[in-house]
């Protein structure tokens, strides 16, 4: 029997962090004075989301995008854009700070000003949550249980959704597993501080075409990572088209939000306490 809605197979969510210029003030604050470095982020917010968002209309998909609060004060236009076409906007920090677990207190800080952020100008309260760059400590489940999120993902454990497991063996926020292989951000974004290959697009789409066979085969779950300023240029664009062509040649795919596989998850699958699967990840 299924575990996904009406019968279908597998979960395919697609996901864009839509980072912008926090990508790279977060990476180097000296970055807030190079327009060359930041320039690529500023793509992403006027040339990739535009993109992005005329492909899902065309393909008639829904997405999720993980946005920092910074993103949403500085490219509140965009963001919006990304609302009212329907689709979901979740949590992705305050400035892609990367996660310190010596400094907890600026961990609660950025955890609260995207919260902020997000409601001020959005009017969203977000179900869920992706760390930046999947940096985490162990506050971070505990941080998102005590603020009614629904979901995470940033943990790359697991290659199906699963329960946290909170203090007194309670249930905590579901995991939406992630893997950097479906990520773009290790094929395409480029920096001369730290300097990569750029991979083509043929490269790319055979590993995410192996990847998602092989889960469709097993009836997992396929979440992509994508950002705006990377498969936001043309010639990526066709290639997610591409990808998305190449998953409707399979019989049930259920496409959907991150918020719509966590909330199924969270109605079709019981939480036992006593599984060994649901690992606690708590304060230690």
């Amino acid at each position: 029997m299924s575990k996904w809605p009406d019968g279908a197979r597998c979960a395919l969510t697609l996901t864009f962090d839509f980072d912008a210029e926090t990508n790279w003030i977060s990476r180097d604050p000296e970055n807030i004075k190079r327009p060359g470095t930041l320039s690529q982020g500023t793509f992403g917010a006027n040339v990739g989301v535009p993109n992005i968002l005329e492909l899902l209309r065309e393909e008639n998909l829904p997405a999720t995008f993980f946005i920092p609060g910074w993103v949403v004060e500085n490219r509140t236009r965009q963001a919006e854009a990304i609302l009212h076409a329907g689709h979901e906007v979740a949590h992705h920090g305050y400035l892609h700070r990367w996660v310190d677990p010596d400094f907890p207190d600026e961990e609660v800080e950025e955890l609260e000003k995207g919260l902020h952020a997000l409601q001020r100008h959005l009017g969203v309260r977000p179900k869920g949550y992706r760390s930046p760059a999947g940096e985490t400590s162990s506050n971070l489940i505990k941080l998102l249980n005590e603020r009614g999120f629904l979901y995470d993902s940033s943990l790359m454990d697991s290659v199906d959704p699963y329960y946290h497991m909170v203090e007194n063996k309670q249930r905590g926020p579901i995991e939406l597993p992630w893997h950097w292989s479906l990520d773009d951000a290790p094929f395409l974004l480029f920096a001369i501080k730290s300097p990569r290959p750029i991979f083509t697009n043929e490269h790319i789409l055979s590993i995410w075409k192996a990847e998602f066979t092989a889960m469709y085969r097993r009836g997992l779950l396929c979440n992509i990572v994508m950002h705006p300023q990377a498969i936001g240029r043309p010639s990526r664009v066709e290639m997610l088209r591409e990808f998305i062509a190449f998953t409707r040649q399979f019989e049930g795919v259920w496409y959907a939000t991150c918020e719509q596989v966590a909330s199924h998850w969270q109605g079709a699958v019981p939480f036992d306490a006593d599984d060994p699967r649901y690992t606690p990840f708590i304060s230690l």
